[in-house]
C-alpha cells in the first residue's frame, strides 16, 4: 500500500508540472507526437496494404495450382526472367483440364479458362474492350463466385456451348441502368447471349480477379469467336485440390499427370508452369520484412529526435525545480520517490504526445478512405505498439534527468539561486 501511494503521489506531483509549465508540455509533446505519428503511420500502411495483398492471394487459394504457360516468377535458384525458354511452349488446352480431372485421386475440380475483349452491346448501350471470361463449368466452384441475381450454368449449357451468360455487377450497371438484366441480351462479336445471372459485386483486387467487369460465357462457345489454338491468349488451367490434402502430394501428383498427359521424358523439363499461390506469397514475405525494417529505421528517427526532445526538457525542468527538489528531500522525500516523480512526468508526457500521434493516423485513414478504394485501418496491435514505444522512450528520456534530480545535495539545492 505504502509503494502504491508513493507511485500516486509522485504521479500527482508529474500530473502538476506538466499543467503549470503548458508550453513546455506543448513543445514536448510535439516531438514524440511527430515520432509516434512517424513510425506508426508506416506501419499502419505497411500492414493494411499487407492485408489487401493477403486477402487477393487467398482469393487465388491457398489449395490450387494455374497450370499455364508462362511461370509466375523465375525459377528457384535464377536472377533472372528466362522468357526465351517459355517462348515456343505448347499452351494448356481443354481436352488437358479434362484428362487431369479423369487421371487424379487427389483433385476435386479442373477448369480450363481464358479472356480476351470484345464489344458488347445491349440496345444504345454499349462497352468497348469489355473483358469476356471463357471457362468450364467448375469455375464458380474453384473462385468461390457468389451470385446477386439470377443462377449459374447448367453443365449441359457448358458443355453444349448454349449461349447464355452471367456478367458482372459493373458490366450489368453499364447496360442495363434502368432495368432487370435476367432475361435480356446481349451482343457479343454478332453473336446473341441471353443472361442468366448478375454476379456480386466484390472490388477489383490487385490481381484482376473480380468479375465486376466481366462477361462470363461457356469456352465450348468461345471457340467460335476466337482462334485460340494458334494464338497465346492466356489459356490456363486452374485445379482445386480435394480437402485434406497436402500441397506437395497434390503438386506432385499434378506434375506426374501433365507430364504424362505431354509425354515428356523422364529428363526432358517440364514444358509447362506450375503456378501456386506459395510463389507469389514467398515473394511478398521478403518485400514486406525489408517494409518493416524501413519502417523501423525512418520511426526510428523520429522517435529519437522527439525522445532527445523529452530529455532535453526534462533537464530543464530539474533545473528549474532544484529549490522544490530540495525543499522535498529535506522533509523526508527519498531518492526513489524524486526519480519516479520525474520519470512518470516523462513517460505521461511520452504517452500522451503517442495518443495524440494515434489520433492523427486515424483521422488520417478516415480521410483516405472517404477518397480512395483502399482501405486503411488503424489496427489494434499498431495502437498498442504505439503507446509502448512511447512509454519506453518516455521511460529512456526521462531516467537520466530524474537520476540527476534525485542525486542531488538538499542543502545545495535549497540554497540554488
Amino acid at each position: 500500500m505504502l509503494f502504491i501511494r508513493l507511485i500516486y503521489e509522485s504521479f500527482s506531483f508529474a500530473f502538476t508540472s506538466l499543467k503549470a509549465n503548458k508550453l513546455r508540455t506543448l513543445l514536448s509533446l510535439l516531438g514524440i507526437t511527430i515520432g509516434i505519428f512517424a513510425i506508426i503511420s508506416v506501419f499502419t500502411v505497411i500492414d493494411s496494404l499487407e492485408s489487401y495483398i493477403r486477402q487477393s492471394l487467398n482469393a487465388l487459394g491457398n489449395n490450387m495450382a494455374y497450370i499455364q504457360k508462362w511461370p509466375w516468377a523465375p525459377p528457384e535458384g535464377e536472377t533472372e526472367y528466362p522468357w526465351w525458354k517459355y517462348m515456343n511452349r505448347p499452351v494448356p488446352t481443354i481436352e488437358e483440364a479434362d484428362d487431369i480431372m479423369r487421371r487424379s485421386a487427389s483433385i476435386q475440380s479442373s477448369v480450363f479458362f481464358y479472356g480476351f475483349n470484345r464489344t458488347v452491346q445491349h440496345g444504345s448501350n454499349k462497352i468497348e474492350n469489355a473483358t469476356v471470361l471463357a471457362s468450364t463449368y467448375d469455375m464458380f466452384d474453384v473462385w468461390n463466385l457468389k451470385l446477386s441475381s439470377g443462377r449459374y450454368f447448367t453443365e449441359n449449357e457448358m458443355h453444349s456451348g448454349t449461349p447464355v451468360a452471367l456478367v458482372g455487377a459493373v458490366v450489368s450497371e453499364k447496360l442495363f441502368p434502368d432495368i432487370n438484366p435476367i432475361g435480356q441480351s446481349i451482343k457479343i462479336q454478332g453473336f446473341r447471349f441471353n443472361i442468366i445471372g448478375i454476379y456480386e459485386k466484390s472490388g477489383q483486387d490487385m490481381f484482376g480477379t473480380s468479375m465486376d467487369n466481366n462477361i462470363h460465357i461457356s469456352a465450348v462457345q468461345s471457340f467460335y469467336m476466337t482462334d485460340i489454338r494458334n494464338s497465346d491468349v492466356g489459356q490456363s488451367i486452374c485445379v482445386k485440390a480435394k480437402p485434406n490434402i497436402s500441397q506437395e502430394r497434390f503438386t506432385a501428383e499434378l506434375e506426374g499427370i501433365m507430364r504424362s498427359i505431354r509425354r515428356l521424358q523422364p529428363r526432358e523439363e517440364n514444358n509447362f508452369a506450375l503456378n501456386e499461390v506459395s510463389i507469389i506469397s514467398n515473394q511478398f514475405d521478403q518485400f514486406f520484412v525489408v517494409f518493416n525494417m524501413a519502417g523501423w529505421i525512418i520511426g526510428g528517427f523520429s522517435i529519437l529526435v522527439g525522445g532527445f526532445g523529452i530529455a532535453n526538457i526534462m533537464f530543464v525542468s530539474v533545473k528549474e525545480r532544484t529549490r522544490i527538489i530540495g525543499i522535498q528531500k529535506s522533509l523526508g522525500a527519498k531518492k526513489y520517490f524524486i526519480l519516479l516523480e520525474f520519470i512518470f512526468e516523462a513517460v505521461v508526457l511520452s504517452v500522451i504526445g503517442g495518443v495524440v500521434g494515434l489520433l492523427l493516423i486515424f483521422f488520417g485513414t478516415l480521410a483516405v478512405n472517404a477518397v480512395t478504394d483502399f482501405t486503411i485501418s488503424l489496427t489494434p496491435a499498431n495502437i498498442i505498439r504505439g503507446l509502448l514505444i512511447s512509454s519506453v522512450i518516455g521511460f529512456i528520456a526521462g531516467l537520466m534527468p530524474a537520476r540527476t534530480a534525485a542525486k542531488l545535495n538538499p542543502v545545495a539545492a535549497m540554497n540554488t539561486v
